[in-house]
């Protein structure tokens, strides 16, 4: 993998983990809306690799598959804000949704029902199921709200950093402690919903048949899920740190 410089062959090295970036792709693309193009999260994703390739200093084993996997998902997260995909109007409705979730949970001291948000929200139950339905993907772009103010994240801060400011790793452990909490605190179907998806990485399908119910329905309780927790976490997060701005969730 290097030439007779002694210097990193990226050809050889792109095609090595070409494989990794489509598969990166593949398990995004299942939980994004059907507008959104394989072809071009991998095209993406590829920049995210060559830019692994160019910041990476310590060898091409499975510390780099590691670094390469947050990069090259940080770039395809990248692509997908800078096509605005997400529609303003929807933005909106789900600043709402986590607006209502925090004045609901601070007045009864509990998660709030569907029903409790559709009305405090002047929306039908239906009409707030369809909202949280047409927000498929939001919550790709959930975790990336608690990296810095910069354009690293805590992987790149601090993988290869010897030198780490401790008090920049306390905060960012803060943070994970608090999403930790928050993710606890989610009613059971929803915690059940989460567990299968992320640490079980099944897809909405599965976690229907498991669940009992249908790929909408738990696409539904997804995005609310993630609500609920971009309004616990996100409401307390500026006394530990701001999130980055985002460039067009608005």
């Amino acid at each position: 993998m290097y030439t007779a410089a002694g210097q990193p062959d990226k050809e050889q090295l792109v095609q090595r983990f070409i494989p990794l970036v489509k598969r990166i792709a593949n398990h995004l693309i299942a939980r994004l809306p059907a507008s959104v193009q394989f072809d071009d999260l991998v095209q993406n994703g590829m920049i995210g690799l060559l830019d692994a390739m160019d910041r990476f200093q310590e060898g091409f084993g499975a510390q780099f598959e590691t670094y390469a996997t947050q990069r090259v998902r940080g770039a395809m997260l990248d692509g997908l804000r800078e096509n605005d995909w997400l529609p303003r109007s929807l933005r909106r409705e789900l600043r709402r949704i986590e607006g209502a979730i925090n004045q609901l949970e601070h007045a009864h001291g509990r998660a709030p029902s569907e029903s409790e948000l559709a009305e405090n929200l002047g929306l039908t139950l239906a009409e707030y199921q369809k909202t949280l339905q047409d927000a498929r993907g939001h919550q790709l772009v959930y975790f990336d709200d608690f990296a810095g103010d910069g354009d690293e994240d805590f992987l790149e801060r601090h993988f290869t950093d010897n030198d780490a400011d401790p008090a920049n790793i306390l905060e960012d452990r803060n943070v994970k402690d608090m999403l930790v909490k928050s993710i606890s605190q989610l009613p059971e179907r929803e915690k059940m919903m989460m567990a299968l998806y992320y640490e079980q990485e099944l897809n909405l399908r599965e976690i229907g048949e498991i669940m009992g119910v249908t790929e909408s329905r738990v696409c539904q309780l997804h995005s609310q899920a993630i609500a609920r927790l971009r309004s616990q976490v996100l409401g307390e997060l500026p006394a530990v740190k701001k999130p980055r701005k985002e460039k067009t969730l608005g």
